[in-house]
């Protein structure tokens, strides 16, 4: 299955991001959210990578302009008639992620591929709402996007073999390093990440460690390209204390959740997009 168009849902810390990566493979891509505001912002987040590249002399200004001509900004779904993939980036919860793909399941050709950037949740439970749980797969970028190449490609319980080799061939396209996994909680990557984050987050609050110096040690180690309280915070505290609580469930106490992170978020510090987390930011 060949991509001629694709389409994002969801202009936030991801959204503009696969947005642009997409772009970058010369696939025209409609990027969508509910405000015009949220689309903006991930136009120019999509904007700014590409400077970047202009910055470094790696790409010329025109060319950073016919390649944002590639993405559409949109408030609603009247691009989507004649999309072949469309990657969902909603924030993580089942309930939001279930009518989206439901508003999809209506608005998209029967043969498009509907997939999630899900970090976690089932993919089974998303392909149930639509007519064509066939064609439901995961789709799991990581942050940032625009650098990480690798890709989780997650088969539900009803995801055929043609959308997950699919799935897998579009990201080979876009210059992306696809693995296929089954639908487990946290997948793979997260599955082996939070493990080891859990307990760096449990050490924390037993010693009263450091964040910052924690952070830096890990960065210093390179066992990772930043700590992890600095990356909760750039991924939304929000989002990653969703998934800590969703594989304690699933795995018990061995995934520990900071109890810090879940006093920052009841009180609405959510990190770098609300300006305030484990660090300030202006």
């Amino acid at each position: 299955m060949f991509v001629f168009k694709a389409a994002v849902v969801g202009a936030g810390t991801m959204g503009g991001e696969i947005a642009q990566t997409i772009a970058s493979a010369e696939i025209p891509v409609v990027l969508k959210d509910v405000e015009q505001q949220f689309v903006d912002q991930g136009l120019a987040k999509a904007r700014s990578l590409w400077q970047g590249r202009v910055d470094q002399g790696k790409l010329e200004a025109d060319e950073l302009e016919r390649k944002l001509g590639l993405i559409t900004g949109a408030t609603d779904y009247d691009g989507f008639g004649d999309v072949d993939f469309v990657v969902e980036a909603v924030p993580e919860r089942i309930e939001v992620k279930q009518t989206v793909f439901a508003e999809l399941d209506e608005v998209t050709p029967g043969h498009a591929i509907l997939a999630s950037n899900t970090s976690s949740l089932s993919i089974t439970e998303m392909g149930q709402v639509t007519s064509r749980a066939d064609k439901v797969v995961g789709f799991h970028f990581f942050y940032p996007a625009s650098v990480m190449r690798l890709i989780e490609v997650i088969e539900g319980d009803d995801t055929s073999l043609e959308t997950a080799q699919a799935a897998a061939g579009f990201a080979q396209a876009i210059r992306k390093l696809p693995i296929r996994c089954a639908e487990a909680p946290g997948f793979v990557v997260n599955r082996i990440l939070n493990s080891s984050v859990a307990e760096i987050w449990r050490y924390q609050e037993e010693t009263g460690g450091d964040i910052k110096q924690i952070d830096q040690a890990v960065a210093d180690a390179k066992a990772a390209p930043m700590g992890p309280f600095l990356l909760t915070d750039l991924l939304g505290l929000d989002t990653v204390l969703h998934v800590a609580e969703y594989l304690r469930e699933a795995y018990g106490d061995r995934f520990y959740v900071h109890r810090r992170m879940q006093e920052l978020v009841a009180g609405g510090d959510l990190g770098a997009k609300t300006g305030r987390g484990f660090y300030e930011h202006g």
